[in-house]
């Protein structure tokens, strides 16, 4: 744990909420005050004019980011910007983003190719990803842009090249499981603010006579609810811990698949306490459920990390499995 984490938290809990009641002004009005707070550094050592932060500091910022529903690719740019220095490539100058899919050829210092599903990728002036054991930083200013949105609306981008200048270097980033570190850290986030939300609601909501947070069938649901959200929040707090111990490949994929079953349980069950105004566009909880419902399936859904996570536990053997868990735990 960093020791500034305490002030960092409450500087972008505030900050975030600030933001996120003026989401309507877009990415150009929200920006330059998260790019004044200097969160794209937040990975980055101090001496590198970073804040220093480890990874459980991702996680703290990303999940505040998830609780605000903040439009604004944060966790993104801090990746990218930590992943450019680790790998010697000339730093970002404005808004940077990852990419989680990315096909095609680097011939010399040009590439041809395609970024899919980009986050944010028309509005950020620099795109990093891993293609082939190189990462790759690329100028979105020289793509062909398709632009598309995520289930809650939020921009994405498939980024074609032709022949288009890029810098890279060998690497070992695993940059998709890190994208999915970050997926997890916001879906805890939003798992609990909709939890919060459902809460405010059971009590505040009157049906014969008495609120319906007294019937025993809604203290159900929100226990449910809470332990769906107290175990995300574990899990990649767990896998935050693994990362700064130097190995976090088994607990980023077991956190963002119990993420991955969170965020479906989680969504449903806010909208079985709301009821029918929890899907209307004038009640705020649908930008936390549609974000939960793209979030997802953003690097790697349910199939994808189940399988991997299958055949990592499978290679240790009938009798590995304990004492690797034991070996991590102790490591982390």
């Amino acid at each position: 744990m960093s020791d500034a984490r305490t002030l960092l938290v409450e500087m972008a809990d505030r900050l975030f909420a600030d933001l996120a009641g003026g989401r309507e002004g877009g990415f150009e009005a929200l920006w330059p005050a998260v790019a004044e707070a200097g969160f794209a550094n937040l990975l980055l050592s101090e001496d590198r004019v970073g804040f220093g932060g480890d990874w459980g500091d991702l996680f703290a910022v990303a999940r505040l980011a998830g609780f605000h529903a903040l439009p604004l690719p944060i966790g993104e740019a801090a990746l990218a910007t930590w992943a450019l220095d680790s790998a010697g490539l000339t730093p970002v100058v404005g808004a940077a983003t990852i990419a989680g899919s990315a096909e095609g050829e680097i011939a010399v210092d040009r590439f041809s190719g395609v970024l899919s599903g980009v986050p944010w990728g028309a509005e950020a002036e620099v795109v990093v990803a891993v293609l082939k054991g190189m990462l790759v930083r690329l100028s979105t200013a020289d793509a062909s842009v398709e632009p598309r949105v995520s289930p809650a609306g939020e921009p994405r981008a498939d980024l074609t090249f032709e022949r288009t200048f890029v810098e890279s270097a060998p690497t070992d980033i695993d940059l998709f499981a890190c994208g999915a570190f970050l997926r997890t850290a916001q879906i805890a986030g939003a798992l609990d603010a909709a939890l919060a939300a459902s809460i405010a609601y059971a009590n505040d909501r009157v049906q014969f006579g008495k609120p319906i947070s007294k019937f025993q069938t809604v203290q159900q649901t929100l226990a449910i609810f809470a332990v769906e959200a107290a175990a995300v929040n574990s899990a990649a707090q767990a896998a935050a811990r693994a990362a700064d111990a130097g190995d976090a490949g088994l607990e980023f994929a077991a956190a963002k698949l119990r993420a991955n079953t969170a965020a479906g349980h989680g969504a449903a069950l806010a909208h079985q306490v709301h009821g029918a105004i929890g899907f209307t566009l004038e009640y705020p909880l649908h930008l936390l459920t549609r974000r939960l419902t793209g979030w997802r399936c953003e690097f790697g859904g349910d199939r994808f990390w189940a399988e991997r996570l299958g055949r990592r536990v499978a290679a240790l053997g009938p009798d590995g499995l304990w004492p690797e868990l034991t070996r991590r735990s102790d490591a982390a």
